[in-house]
């Protein structure tokens, strides 16, 4: 059965169809990030050995910089869709392409932490503490790659139905939009948890 894509806020709902099937979708996501945290609180509380897994091994200034490179991708992502709803779609190439900048940031950032702990000898293999540390950063980095193939094609090749379909692509902005700001969300409790607990 193929649901129709609809410009108008459907009645049961109060959604149009693509922000109905986004927040379903980020329903499916927390399951997952929560349940890689659920498995991160229970090796944590039953390890006594914890605290010497090399936690201090991780870059919290480097981390601490990433999160503020994703928080303000949040923010020129808004500014991206706020641009496209007073018609000004020169803004909104300026705030997605900041978008864009950001997110190859956080990943160049993650890289370069990466990179120091293989440098070190600290693989996923060498301890509770890091296998949980790179599955979860890894998953995480993978949903920003993600984010960054939509937006990278809205910023592209998409944005020609700007032309035809302005509402329909400003929608489709706003849905992109939600799945970035979970990425962000995700990674607002993976730093201290991770980082500073």
């Amino acid at each position: 059965m193929k649901i129709p894509y609809n410009e108008e806020l459907r009645p049961d709902t109060g959604l149009y169809n693509a922000k109905l099937g986004i927040w379903l979708f980020l329903a499916s996501e927390v399951m997952l990030f929560g349940g890689l945290f659920s498995a991160y609180i229970m090796l944590r509380l039953s390890d006594p050995n914890w605290a010497n897994y090399g936690q201090t091994a991780l870059n919290i200034p480097l981390a601490t910089l990433n999160t503020a490179v994703l928080i303000t991708s949040s923010v020129t992502m808004v500014m991206s869709w706020v641009a496209l709803k007073m018609n000004d779609i020169k803004k909104y190439s300026m705030y997605m392409g900041l978008t864009l900048l950001c997110s190859f940031g956080f990943l160049v950032i993650k890289y370069i932490e990466y990179t120091a702990k293989f440098d070190h000898g600290l693989y996923p293999s060498t301890n509770n503490f890091l296998a949980v540390y790179f599955t979860i950063t890894g998953l995480h980095g993978l949903h920003i790659i993600g984010g960054i193939i939509v937006n990278g094609y809205f910023f592209g090749p998409g944005k020609k139905m700007w032309n035809s379909e302005p509402e329909r692509f400003t929608n489709r902005i706003e849905i992109a939009g939600l799945y970035w700001h979970f990425v962000d969300l995700v990674w607002i409790f993976l730093f201290p948890a991770l980082y500073l607990l």
